[in-house]
């Protein structure tokens, strides 16, 4: 009898054959012959048809059973060696420290025809440890809490859902001690290895998942996200990473880390996998897709980013003229705003009352949110802490300080504020642009890793959504100093269907715009210098909308030193200089404008008011007259 075995494709070597002999039935009677002894024929081929059939060998008699017998070892013994010894030459794949433990989750059989397929047949994902599998214990980045809880009898809703729908879980992921941190690291589980930047932090607390994605391991893995679990990781390793809206994805089978604040969000490379994902998890259907019509560049929030700002937002603004056209982009100060609608946040730092004005509404809004975060953490897990302490990392328990129910109330009417002052500016049509993170991933042990500074400050970022709600995607846009970088999109609270639409329309312009920066002459410094210009041209438009004259003139007097050729730039110069009532500087601009562009008709105009206000009335009317001439002719 000869048996064809097809295993997984790669397992073993392709072409083997190995012959199993083996003993015959006893005969029913001793009067009875024996039958001849039957062999068995089995080629371990690769995955996929068998190209050549298999001949069974004549048969072989044996004078006994023991006989037969050692056939069989010595078979089994020659086919072990080579299998083994075709493995040790095949490198095996590195997980890159991902995963915590291996699992296999099937998908229930795909329905006849003509019912549709499962919506995500032929793909595979990781989850982060903080996911109950039914069976296996959670660790929640901890071996002391592995070693303090039983395993899990449920698996988490949003698991099963997943593989409902025909994904395969292939196993958990590291996540930071207790989700707690940003950074990646793990002491229990050791820091997993950033693909794209072996020397740096992967970010976290969702770090193995991202990896896991990034290393080409699964199509996409689920993580948690309080205070940026999800999005500093995608940032950090470089591949998508979408903070769904908050409340919309059910966290039953989750460990909780701040309820307030905690949602289940996702990674891919692919838009498509992402925005796949999303509609089952979200259970949006197909419909036509809403365009955006507004897409708000953050320039503060781009400020305070290590990266140049010119080489996070010139990739966006490219991609969204090249889409939707250059109406569509405007330019905000998100800080401004927020105060303009959240007062209150100004008074309040670290939980203290704070009168200084000058303190920004961004790290207000930080400072609420991490307040919020350890408050809630310490209801959650603070009886356990207690139990174990000298097994929880001490940045943990010393962080959990009692800050009063009543600043905890205000926060939390903080957070209503927010998701409103975020839901009028973003209406149903809008996206808000942010860098992701502060900067490039730090290198492992650095010291910025327990600076307060740079936590507070990378933390502002993540505020916005954590705070308000919002969803928010992780879009990486290439590299800098050899490490990836990105931006993130945010859409009001409930928009995700828009986000996620918006996200695979404009990724492969993104990614296209990445590959011309790429290749473009890093020397071609007159290039790089109309494009900063050009940025701060539009930054000094938004300064002189919000009445900022003193901050409009020094925009255009950086765009005039990049790129002295633009004639916009001296009459837009001149237009602030005349709200300031500096008449003189203004004719000079205008003048230079005009010597620039004769025909900019707003440089004659605002000259003659200089003038005017100047005493020079027969010059003001001279420089009217030509202008009637222009449009006349």
């Amino acid at each position: 009898t000869a048996l064809v075995i097809h295993p997984p494709r790669g397992l073993l070597l392709p072409g083997l054959a190995v012959f199993l002999l083996l003993p015959p039935s006893p005969p029913p009677s001793p009067q009875k012959p024996r039958p001849p002894l039957k062999t068995l024929a089995l080629e371990f081929a690769p995955a996929g048809p068998p190209s050549r059939s298999v001949r069974a060998p004549p048969p072989l008699r044996m004078a006994s059973s023991t006989a037969a017998n050692l056939w069989v070892l010595l078979g089994l013994g020659i086919a072990g060696v080579l299998l083994a010894a075709k493995r040790l030459k095949r490198p095996a794949r590195p997980d890159h420290g991902a995963f915590v433990s291996r699992l296999e989750l099937l998908p229930p059989p795909q329905p006849p025809p003509p019912q549709a397929r499962h919506p995500l047949t032929d793909l595979c994902f990781a989850i982060a440890d903080a996911f109950h599998v039914s069976g296996y214990i959670t660790s929640f980045g901890s071996l002391e809490w592995a070693k303090t809880h039983d395993a899990a009898t449920q698996t988490s809703l949003v698991v099963s859902t997943l593989v409902d729908g025909g994904a395969i879980c292939v196993g958990k992921t590291v996540i930071d001690e207790m989700a707690y941190s940003i950074h990646g690291e793990n002491k229990h589980f050791g820091t997993p290895t950033n693909p794209a930047a072996s020397d740096r932090v992967p970010g976290g607390c969702s770090s193995g998942s991202a990896v896991a994605v990034a290393g080409g391991m699964v199509d996409f893995a689920l993580g948690i996200d309080s205070i940026g679990g999800v999005r500093v990781p995608g940032g950090y390793c470089g591949v998508l990473a979408f903070r769904p809206s908050h409340a919309v994805i059910s966290n039953s089978g989750v460990i909780p880390v701040a309820p307030s604040l905690d949602t289940i969000g996702w990674f891919a490379k692919d838009p498509i996998v992402l925005r796949r994902v999303g509609h089952l998890l979200l259970k949006l259907s197909y419909t036509d897709i809403r365009l955006p019509r507004h897409f708000y560049i953050a320039d503060d929030c781009f400020e305070i980013s290590k990266i140049p700002a010119r080489r996070l937002t010139q990739v966006v603004t490219k991609s969204v003229e090249k889409l939707y056209g250059r109406q569509v982009l405007s330019h905000v100060n998100l800080g401004n705003y927020l105060a303009s609608k959240i007062p209150s946040l100004r008074n309040y730092s670290n939980g203290q009352k704070n009168g200084d004005s000058k303190f920004s509404s961004l790290q207000a809004l930080s400072s609420a949110m991490q307040l919020l975060h350890k408050h809630e953490f310490r209801d959650q897990h603070n009886e356990w802490i207690n139990s174990a302490k000298s097994a929880v990392d001490a940045s943990i328990v010393g962080n959990l300080s009692d800050d009063g129910d009543s600043t905890i109330n205000i926060v939390q009417d903080a957070r209503k504020e927010v998701r409103l002052a975020l839901n009028t500016l973003l209406k149903d049509d809008g996206i808000l642009v942010i860098p992701t993170a502060l900067g490039c991933p730090p290198k492992l042990n650095a010291r910025e890793l327990s600076s307060t500074s740079y936590n507070a400050e990378t933390l502002c970022l993540q505020s916005l959504s954590s705070m308000s709600g919002c969803c928010q995607v992780t879009v990486p846009i290439g590299t800098h100093d050899k490490c990836p970088i990105s931006v993130s999109f945010i859409a009001r609270h409930g928009g995700d269907r828009f986000l996620l639409d918006t996200t695979q329309a404009i990724y492969a312009t993104i990614q296209e715009q990445v590959e011309i920066l790429a290749k473009s002459n890093p020397s071609s410094k007159e290039a790089m210098n109309e494009e900063a210009a050009e940025a701060a041209k539009e930054k000094g438009n938004s300064a002189f909308k919000e009445k900022q004259w003193q901050k409009a003139i020094n925009l255009y007097t950086e765009a005039i030193k990049l790129n002295g050729k633009v004639a916009t730039y001296y009459s837009n110069r001149a237009a602030a200089f005349l709200e300031l009532a500096n008449y003189r500087q203004a004719e000079t601009d205008c003048t230079s404008a005009i010597d620039i562009d004769p025909k900019i008709v707003k440089a004659y105009l605002r000259r003659g008011t200089a003038r005017e206000m100047l005493g020079y009335y027969k010059d003001a009317v001279d420089g009217l007259s030509f202008i009637s001439l222009c449009l006349i002719l």
